[in-house]
């Protein structure tokens, strides 16, 4: 569960009010996917408009119902500072879940609470996620560059997958590469060895959107 508050909206943007709408005006509807706190305050929370005023139970149940089947993976030994970017992200583009791999606790600040809207699962190790992969039949794709990895913009993601992601500097470990029946890296043309965690996953999952996702269900 998130460390922040549970309050409505109090954690969902940085400047209260910046966004969202008032109070609902005239009668209230029936369906109970709305929340009567928010028909009454009005939803300052930054969700599209689609969900706006509903309960955050009723907006997690709908995004699971319109996930896609890949998942989000990402080691956790070192507190990664990007791993609430690879949250906010993955949710963003709808993936089934994301699974912490090491450490429980990670820096949530950066998820901006949408880890209350996406299944987190925690893994002690890379043997636990693979497990979790085989049992759901998802393949691993791990997202690095080394050698023998297939360009990410040559390559087939497999539609039913686990998107594994290493830390920001290192990059994956050697039991994480153990473990992905694919390995992927992006091309890169500049200076750097590599580009930030957080947008590398960006990057990938976009990647899988365009190869996978029914662009007409799109907001």
């Amino acid at each position: 569960m998130s460390d922040e508050t549970d309050t409505p909206g109090a954690t969902e943007w940085a400047v209260p009010g910046a966004v969202g709408v008032g109070p609902w005006p005239g009668t209230w509807p029936a369906d109970d996917r709305y929340d009567p706190e928010l028909l009454a305050n009005g939803d300052r929370r930054n969700v599209v408009d689609a969900y706006r005023y509903w309960r955050r139970d009723a907006v997690a149940a709908d995004l699971a119902r319109r996930a896609h089947p890949f998942h989000v993976a990402i080691e956790n030994f070192g507190h990664d500072h990007n791993i609430g970017t690879v949250v906010r992200t993955a949710n963003a583009f709808a993936a089934t879940g994301v699974h912490i791999v090491g450490r429980r606790r990670w820096n949530r600040r950066g998820a901006m609470v949408t880890d209350r809207y996406v299944a987190v699962h925690h893994h002690a190790d890379l043997a636990g996620l693979a497990a979790f992969a085989a049992a759901h039949g998802l393949t691993v794709v791990a997202v690095d560059n080394t050698p023998g990895a297939v360009r990410l913009e040559t390559a087939l993601l497999p539609r039913a997958c686990v998107l594994l992601f290493g830390q920001e500097g290192p990059g994956l470990t050697d039991a994480a590469r153990a473990v992905a029946g694919l390995t992927v890296s992006i091309a890169q043309f500049g200076s750097t060895r590599s580009v930030n965690a957080g947008v590398a996953a960006g990057i990938v999952m976009h990647a899988w959107v365009r190869a996978h996702a029914d662009l007409s269900s799109a907001w």
